[in-house]
């Protein structure tokens, strides 16, 4: 008896450990789980895509491109040196005929090698191209900040679309789990006869008609963080969240609105200036070619002739010879004034463009300031409106569990509540994607690495 007391309390304290263990095990795996998926804040997400996304890696590439095509333009100012060396052997030589006499010409093995060395004196259209390829450059630069601009916007909105879809899902799982929960109340009510058959299957109904939300919204945060790690250049395997609500970003909504329209730090304006700059050197490049162009070269030589391969025994004839050369463009079939009248339609091209693209910025600017000015007035209406709402439908589901309400109570307040707190996040949303547009234009969204 004793020994079957012992058996059955081993029995016990075995049952109670294994679903203690088992629970401890799914606690370590959802740990592990959660410990595997990379939580990130905007300033993460901005800081691994300036340095994984392939755009910005090209632009960087780009300027470095640009940097040695300017080495090599400057190239042109240092002197060309080069070295030669030639052989011939001829198969059969030349004859002369003097009075019934023939003569044989040369000898059989000619060499001749030398240095030859020109330099550039006086050359008014390469020293115009220099300052050409340095304006290459700065164009380059340019261009590669105006691309980490885009990909600062394109993250930054891509990370707040996140953010709207996980308080979308909030909202919607809230409105679920109280339809069900409102249900369980009525399913009481309608065993003991108190409330209809009618407000039992509305009750069904509404759960049902909650459901599909909460599955749209779920799926729309899978689709906003695919296409944030694509921005990110992160693989689409890898599980990512991110932190935090748009609530966190109340703060940086603001009643007075910077409405100063500064273009001085627009990439765009700054890429047509230097576009518009380089126009200008291209008219005075071509304007160039009409000056004369003065060249000096020296040539080095030394050649040997002999009928055998006796290398140590040739004689070896040294000569050299320094060239000034001066080129006068005098006609060419008015191939220069053409390209001239073509550079200046080109200059006059970028201004129109710039004065253009300048307007068009001016008036979106305006378009998001008065923009945010609305999304902040939604926004404020809506906070007033929550309270009330949630307030409105707590009191109609007390009134139903008493018998004083309908559900179409419930329902118009659970609408009503819902109503306002998307309200309240799309307006959140709507501002922060504004302001960056806004600070796009701009050029004040910051490309910090």
């Amino acid at each position: 008896m004793k020994n079957l007391f012992y058996t059955l309390l081993t029995l016990v304290c075995v049952s109670v450990a294994v679903p203690s263990s088992a629970q401890e095990t799914a606690t370590e795996s959802a740990t592990e789980q959660e410990s595997q998926v990379l939580m990130l804040s905007l300033e993460d997400a901005l800081r691994i895509a300036l340095s994984e996304n392939p755009t910005v890696k090209i632009a960087d590439k780009t300027i470095e491109a640009k940097k040695y095509a300017k080495r090599g333009t400057y190239a042109a100012l240092w002197p060309d040196i080069s070295a030669s060396a030639t052989y011939q052997r001829y198969i059969k030589k030349q004859r002369l005929h003097f009075s019934g006499q023939t003569i044989e010409v040369g000898t059989a093995n000619n060499y001749s090698g030398g240095l030859q060395a020109a330099l550039p004196v006086v050359n008014a259209q390469l020293w115009k191209s220099l300052k050409l390829s340095a304006m290459d450059v700065e164009l380059a630069v340019e261009q590669a900040r105006g691309s980490r601009v885009d990909m600062v916007e394109q993250v930054s909105k891509a990370f707040y679309q996140v953010l709207l879809a996980k308080d979308s899902y909030n909202v919607y799982k809230r409105v679920y789990d109280n339809a069900v929960e409102n249900h369980k109340i009525v399913e009481q009510k309608y065993k003991v006869g108190n409330v209809s058959e009618y407000d039992f299957i509305t009750s069904q109904v509404s759960v049902a008609n909650a459901e599909p939300n909460v599955f749209n919204a779920q799926n729309s945060i899978v689709v906003a963080l695919w296409q944030l790690k694509a921005l990110l250049g992160l693989d689409l395997e890898q599980d990512i969240d991110c932190k935090g609500s748009l609530a966190d970003f109340e703060a940086v909504m603001q009643a007075d609105i910077d409405m100063n329209m500064d273009l001085d730090n627009n990439t765009t304006m700054r890429q047509l200036d230097i576009q518009e700059r380089m126009l200008e050197k291209s008219v005075e490049m071509v304007k160039a070619t009409n000056i004369p162009t003065l060249a000096l070269s020296v040539n080095y030589n030394i050649t040997a002739m002999a009928e055998d391969f006796k290398f140590g025994q040739y004689q070896w004839n040294p000569y050299s010879v320094a060239v000034l050369s001066l080129n006068i463009p005098i006609f060419s079939g008015g191939k220069r004034r053409a390209e001239l009248a073509q550079a200046k339609i080109n200059l006059s091209n970028i201004q129109l463009q710039r004065e253009n693209t300048e307007r068009q910025l001016h008036t979106a600017m305006m378009q998001y300031s008065t923009t945010m000015q609305t999304n902040l007035k939604q926004y404020n209406a809506s906070s007033q409106t929550i309270d009330s709402a949630k307030r409105g439908y707590e009191i109609a589901v007390k009134r139903y569990e008493v018998g004083g309400g309908t559900l179409v109570d419930i329902d118009n307040s659970q609408l009503a509540y819902t109503q306002a707190e998307l309200s309240r996040s799309t307006a959140i949303y709507n501002y922060l994607i504004n302001q960056v547009s806004l600070e796009k234009i701009k050029g004040t969204l910051s490309q910090e690495n």
